[in-house]
């Protein structure tokens, strides 16, 4: 099942990214949703085209643009689809291309397989925890077949630091009081930081691929900012635990905002 529901979600992320792709080349106009957050054009036909793939399977989808069902009704699902049609809308209006499709499969609140497409790119990630294996594949189109994807794909390997120096993702402009509070205990414990800086859930896959050793996230996200790239993540033995709970962030929960975390081996 996990794998015809992999196939299922790449073939999503890559019809998705096509459309994004339309309109990222044409000109952006931006809404604001009540909570001020930012809206396009291609988050709507991105949702779309992600419900048409998605709908076709019994799961239930939880995605940033869909109306959210109540958790009364919630609850009785084990397994769910959580989908942010496109992550980082910011990156997308400032057209720095770091914007991504994320689509995760959940069961019992835990994220078993992750998709992150970057179309500016045409770079996919994708992992199942149950094989405990993440992949990447640098594609030549967004109408790539599914055995061309697989056969393109590279798999992740997380890096096995054994230096003084250590990689946090971050913020090269603007880190908030706490991330900053993190970055000066390394430095006290001798750890030569150096900052590296993605946007959206490509900060996941800088940790996954070994681009960076732990990402700092202490500041609001909510379920479908993290599902697939803690997928990606865990696939690569990769944790990411809640501050508050010291367990690994949960899913399908009453209240869809994460607490702050940490991604790190």
């Amino acid at each position: 099942m996990l794998g015809k529901n992999l196939e299922l979600a790449i073939k999503a992320s890559l019809a998705a990214g096509k459309e994004i792709m339309n309109v990222y080349n044409s000109v952006i106009e931006v809404e604001y949703k009540d909570d001020k957050s930012p809206l396009t054009e291609a988050d709507k036909r991105s949702n779309d085209i992600i419900n048409t793939f998605l709908k076709t399977t019994p799961i239930p989808i939880i995605s940033e643009e869909n109306k959210q069902t109540d958790y009364e009704i919630r609850k009785t699902w084990n397994l769910c689809w959580v989908v942010d049609p496109v992550d980082g809308t910011k990156e997308f209006i400032k057209r720095n291309g770091e914007f991504t499709v994320n689509i995760a499969l959940v069961e019992d609140g835990k994220p078993k397989l992750g998709v992150i497409y970057v179309p500016a790119v045409k770079t996919l990630y994708f992992g199942n925890v149950e094989e405990g294996k993440a992949f990447k594949a640098e594609l030549e189109s967004h109408s790539t077949d599914i055995d061309e994807v697989f056969k393109l794909s590279q798999l992740l390997q997380p890096k096995n630091n054994t230096t003084n120096q250590i990689e946090v993702v971050g913020s090269r402009s603007h880190m908030n009081e706490d991330t900053l509070s993190f970055v000066e205990d390394l430095k006290n414990e001798g750890k030569d930081v150096k900052i590296v800086s993605k946007g959206s859930s490509l900060k996941f896959c800088l940790v996954a691929e070994g681009n960076a050793d732990v990402y700092p996230r202490y500041a609001p996200t909510m379920e479908w900012d993290t599902a697939a790239g803690q997928a990606i993540c865990n696939a690569v033995g990769i944790k990411v635990i809640s501050k508050e709970t010291n367990q690994p962030l949960q899913y399908n929960k009453q209240n869809l905002l994460n607490s702050y975390f940490l991604v790190s081996k």
